[in-house]
């Protein structure tokens, strides 16, 4: 009884019956290729459609007696002929039958599945998916544990232990690295992965003339030590944080949370050590005395969506908010779906609905009903604690307003309330003619008695009235004048808890309504145990130093995997938001301990980090396509060579900005509007910034979340409405004719276009072109390049020069001393390099 209390059955435990009865038990070899190779793959890929429940077209996959069995097409799996079998053709797509649906897995994940079924489909439990949690032997739960580098043959390759774990995986599959990237090359790499902006011309010609052996890591150094460091990396954490300068929903009214996205990029340039990063961002304003600073970084979890709309239910969208910082907790620093607990026990991982609760109950006494909030159209709200950074003068400003603004609205309110009181006298009295001039949903309110007319939309009639008085009228725009002149004050939006802890209850089925029993703050049994600061009740801040304690087996382990997936594009773990059984196993497990184990003992230092991965030789491959490799790896796992990466929609911008020589290097402030498509902006607005705002990084554009900036979106910026792990990468004809024809990218263009023949007024178009080349792509053009450009560039300077007309419509911005038709020109070369799929990729 006891074991099906946990959720486990018998049958669970136990080898599969007919590999027992044919003498077929698994061999430990066997367990284990099926555990790493092949459940991971059959759960997140067939599980949802064949599952124990869900029997697609009569197939199962939850035991192994389901899957030989097959369903409505016969066996799926055949013992005496494994390559025959129908899974293979299937998943091979050699047939009518196609798996999965809309897609194809990865040939190194069939050839792994064609293996598994020659060895018999040895299976080590009898139930894979109708286990509610994963054993607590489960390779992420164990502790980390600092392993040796091992041992290789080509000891000459390493530059760092890093090195050792992945070419001792690739002779074991008996593939060579890829030789070492070109210096423009490396050097571009490392510009785009640390900064996000491209090298000039001189701090090329300095690279290359550093003839250093260590001139790469010299390179290196300062790129980390730049304050474009903390932006490019911030803009990843700005991912995971949902960050957003709106509450999202129908109203998705603006909100003040820059200050949060400035002391990000501050603690990042500053190496603040990721265990403070981690304890600031989720109880700062929970530490002893806490500076404006670490207050300031709680505005992690104030990124959640607020539903301001009329008549929402408060406790509701509360308590979706309180969900929100759980799901992101968990992804963020534990890499465990919590979020799959909400309405009953995981059925994958062992947390139970219990702990999910447990764990709410630290987010659920913050404070959302304080501070002070003015929307766009002047109502006061009341919500979200503000930390503000006014002056004396400012307060007191503040303070004399409000109090003229407490009479004037009561005054206003005893008119109102006085001339209600005529109101049925009004409806009576009014003719034909008076009533059908009223709006239609008045019309139909006024034909009912006024005993069954709805409550709420007694407002409407109301005020329906009272906008027939002059009165009600001179009043409200006097109160309008005066609330205007209340002083902006900057603030920003921050965690505060509430005097007295809200009880916690398991809400049965996840409902708000629905309270079960009342349960304490507290962590998954699975981990090691949260020790409270003292006896009392324990908290945001126990809770926060509980996830970097050292006993912690996953937040370093998925920290460090995150990181690595954005140098690679893809992680150690490839799931990185799923550590749990559901996930991919670890392609490199102990290069995954090692970097963890590393992290911790640098003292969580994410620049040494850094440092460690873009120094070591894995890194500094090259990234040209090996069709060698790829017959053993199609997936480029082992890391044979680097991968070529187009970068995220917000560097798309900056690589413009930055070569076209119009970047404005500003760090922080409040949000900024550059150009877009006209009347693209339907719901909200978007007054265009002027002068310095107009080119500033990506980073910093305004971002409403029901209508985000299409540039951001069409590169795949996530929507910011839950965490972001990760971006997808898509390759859509419409990128292209963005890069063409939008009209920011077409100021970047003429700004280039500036740039060359202002650099160089007295040079040949030879040099000119070589000098483009390497402000858009570092590197300087090859001969047939150099000459497509050219000729390019002649016929169109002979059509400008011709047609002077044309030359006055492409140009949109001031010319500024430079001849027209020239400039026109070279627009229409710096839009051609500035559309190359070289210009947007990071080899």
């Amino acid at each position: 009884m006891r074991l099906l209390r946990t959720g486990l059955t018998f049958a669970a435990l136990l080898i599969s019956p007919t590999q027992v009865a044919s003498g077929q038990a698994p061999s430990a070899e066997g367990v284990r290729f099926f555990e790493t190779e092949i459940r991971p793959t059959l759960q997140t890929q067939c599980g949802q459609c064949h599952g124990e429940k869900l029997r697609t077209s009569g197939f199962s996959i939850a035991t192994r007696e389901s899957l030989l069995k097959g369903g409505n097409r016969g066996e799926a799996i055949s013992l005496e002929s494994p390559k025959e079998s129908l899974i293979l053709s299937a998943l091979r797509q050699t047939g009518t039958l196609r798996m999965p649906p809309g897609g194809k897995l990865p040939a190194a994940k069939v050839d792994a599945i064609e293996r598994w079924v020659e060895m018999g489909a040895p299976w080590p439990i009898a139930s894979l998916l109708t286990s509610t949690s994963a054993p607590k032997t489960h390779w992420s739960f164990q502790p980390v544990k600092r392993p040796d580098p091992p041992e290789v043959a080509q000891s000459s390759w390493p530059r760092n232990p890093i090195d050792n774990f992945i070419l001792a995986r690739l002779e074991e599959a008996e593939i060579a690295p890829a030789p070492e990237a070109d210096a423009i090359t490396l050097m571009r790499r490392a510009y785009l992965d640390l900064t996000g902006l491209l090298p000039t011309p001189e701090e090329i010609d300095a690279f290359l003339a550093d003839k250093r052996p260590d001139a790469y890591e010299h390179l290196v150094d300062r790129l980390l030590d730049s304050p474009h460091y903390g932006e490019r990396w911030g803009r990843h954490w700005l991912d995971i944080a949902r960050y957003a300068d709106s509450n999202g929903y129908n109203n998705d009214a603006p909100r003040k949370i820059w200050m949060y996205r400035d002391w990000l990029i501050s603690a990042l340039n500053r190496d603040m050590p990721f265990n403070q990063f981690v304890i600031e961002q989720i109880a700062g304003d929970l530490l002893e005395n806490p500076t404006n600073d670490q207050i300031v970084a709680t505005g992690f979890h104030r990124n959640t969506l607020i539903n301001l709309e009329g008549g929402v239910d408060f406790e509701q969208y509360r308590t979706e908010a309180v969900v929100d910082r759980v799901d992101v907790t968990g992804m963020t620093f534990l890499g465990l779906t919590l979020g799959c607990a909400r309405c009953h026990d995981h059925k994958f991982d062992p947390v139970s609905q219990r702990e999910f609760y447990q764990f709410f109950g630290f987010f659920n006494s913050i404070d959302e009903l304080s501070g002070d909030h003015t929307d766009r159209e002047g109502r006061a709200r009341a919500y979200e604690p503000l930390l503000e950074f006014g002056n004396e003068e400012q307060y007191a400003r503040r303070g004399a307003i409000k109090a003229q603004l407490d009479v004037m609205t009561a005054e206003q309110e005893e008119y109102e309330g006085a001339l209600l009181k005529q109101q049925p006298e009004w409806e009576a009295s009014l003719t034909d003619e008076e009533f059908a001039k009223l709006p239609i949903g008045i019309q139909r309110i006024l034909r009912k008695p006024p005993t069954e007319r709805h409550a709420q939309r007694l407002r409407f009639v109301e005020a329906a009235f009272l906008g027939q008085d002059p009165g009600v009228q001179e009043r409200r725009k006097s109160v309008a004048a005066v609330r205007k002149l209340l002083p902006s004050i900057p603030s920003t939006m921050v965690m505060r808890e509430l005097p007295e802890p809200r009880k916690t209850h398991v809400l049965l089925q996840g409902e708000f309504l629905m309270k079960g029993v009342e349960v304490q703050p507290g962590t998954p049994a699975v981990l090691p145990p949260l020790e409270p600061r003292a006896s009392a009740r324990s908290d945001r801040l126990d809770m926060a130093r509980w996830l970097v304690d050292k006993r912690n087996p996953l937040t370093a382990r998925v920290t460090v995997n995150r990181i690595w997936n954005r140098y690679f594009g893809e992680g150690i773990v490839a799931t990185e938001n799923d550590f749990g059984s559901q996930g991919e196993p670890p392609s490199h497990p102990k290069l995954l301990d090692w970097l963890a184990s590393e992290f911790v003992s640098q003292g969580w230092s994410l620049k040494q980090l850094h440092r460690s991965v873009i120094t070591s030789a894995t890194y500094r491959q090259s990234s040209r396509y090996r069709p060698d490799a790829a017959k053993i790896d199609s997936s480029n796992r082992l890391l044979a060579r680097q991968n070529r990466l187009r970068v995220e929609s917000e560097i798309v911008r900056d690589l413009a900005l930055s070569a076209s020589g119009m970047l404005v290097p500003e760090i922080g402030g409040p949000g900024v509007f550059p150009s877009q498509p006209p009347d693209y902006m339907i719901r909200n607005p978007w007054l265009e910034s002027k002068g310095k705002d107009r080119y500033r990084r990506g980073l910093y554009t305004y971002f409403w979340r029901t209508s985000p900036h299409p540039g951001l979106m069409l590169f795949d910026s996530p929507d910011s409405l839950a965490t972001a792990a990760s971006r997808n990468r898509s390759n859509t004809p419409l990128q292209a004719l963005t890069l063409l024809n939008d009209a920011g990218h077409h100021e970047f263009a003429q700004g280039l276009a500036k740039r060359v023949l202002t650099e160089l007024p007295d040079a040949d178009d030879s040099d000119r072109v070589v000098h483009a080349f390497r402000l858009c792509l570092t590197r300087a053009p090859t001969a047939p390049e150099r000459q497509k450009i050219e000729r390019l560039l002649a016929n169109q300077l002979n059509e400008f020069r011709t047609h002077p007309e044309q030359a006055d419509a492409l140009l949109t911005l001031e010319a500024g001393g430079v001849d027209r038709a020239e400039t026109a020109a070279w627009t229409t070369v710096a839009s051609v390099l500035m559309n190359l799929d070289e210009f947007i990729t990071r080899e």
